[in-house]
């Protein structure tokens, strides 16, 4: 599926990557890691086909700066800062439907799902959109491409918890269409999404290794949180999540996208003074 091939890059006299040679499959979920600095920008753009290096990068086969617009419209990219477009979301929306020969009312659906009805925005530019807006967007438009390859910067972090359960289940029906590289420099932002893991440092992988993968991405957790005492700060963050107050603060109901079981419990851990009962129960 995708292949780096002893792929070096050097911007001026700095060597930013350092003969990579990764091998990834259909299917695979990677989390590529690693600090600011260690190359994965520097790589994923390679992917892209936006960069001259040595050594090869293949897509199927298919040299992505040779054949770029036929590998483009088979990749889905969601970057980690969103362009300053002027285009209004409308425009922009056919606009990248008709690159991939895509139906835009297909784009519009999936950003329906993720809770952003696009016709009251469509004429807005883009630029002036919230941050959880754009992201909706963006990730609306790779997923509407039903590309066989997933580029994703740290997709769900202005996602509210309804938009992250529902975008881990959008995933869950492409993970065995797709395979998905997704960008953080922080492993527990992405843990949950892949089923390997890829470190670079210094433009050279230094880790690359398969992970726990027994979390289903459409998985549901009911939960239950009783606390010893109403906390404004807590219930502000019990909100949050969308959970259910029973009854005088004290007592909370919801449900956790199995993939953000561990994210919601270091929440919770920060007012494990106040916590009496948590109760977690896969449906």
């Amino acid at each position: 599926m995708i292949r780096f091939q002893n792929v070096s890059k050097t911007f001026k006299r700095a060597r930013v990557l350092d003969g990579i040679d990764l091998d990834i499959g259909l299917g695979e979920r990677i989390a590529l890691i690693g600090s600011n600095g260690a190359g994965k920008t520097t790589l994923i753009r390679c992917l892209l086909g936006e960069y001259v290096h040595d050594g090869e990068v293949r897509i199927e086969g298919r040299d992505p700066r040779r054949n770029r617009t036929e590998v483009l419209g088979r990749i889905g990219f969601v970057p980690q800062l969103p362009p300053p477009l002027k285009m209004p979301v409308g425009r922009l929306i056919d606009f990248s439907a008709a690159l991939c020969g895509t139906d835009p009312a297909h784009i519009n659906a999936i950003a329906g799902c993720l809770g952003l009805d696009v016709a009251p925005i469509a004429d807005r530019q883009f630029v002036r959109l919230s941050g959880g807006m754009k992201q909706k967007i963006l990730i609306a438009i790779a997923l509407g491409r039903e590309a066989k390859v997933l580029v994703m910067d740290e997709p769900a972090a202005n996602l509210d918890p309804e938009a992250r359960k529902i975008f881990f289940e959008l995933l869950a029906d492409r993970q065995d269409q797709a395979t998905m590289l997704i960008s953080s420099h922080r492993l527990d932002e992405v843990s949950a999404l892949v089923n390997r893991v890829v470190e670079l440092d210094m433009g050279k992988v230094v880790l690359d290794d398969q992970v726990a993968d027994d979390v289903s991405l459409s998985s549901v957790l009911a939960c239950r949180v009783t606390v010893k005492r109403a906390e404004p700060a807590l219930t502000k963050a019990l909100t949050h999540w969308t959970f259910r107050d029973l009854g005088g603060g004290i007592e909370w109901e919801g449900e956790i996208p199995g993939p953000d079981r561990l994210r919601f419990v270091g929440m919770l851990s920060r007012y494990v003074a106040l916590v009496d009962h948590v109760s977690l129960t896969e449906r």
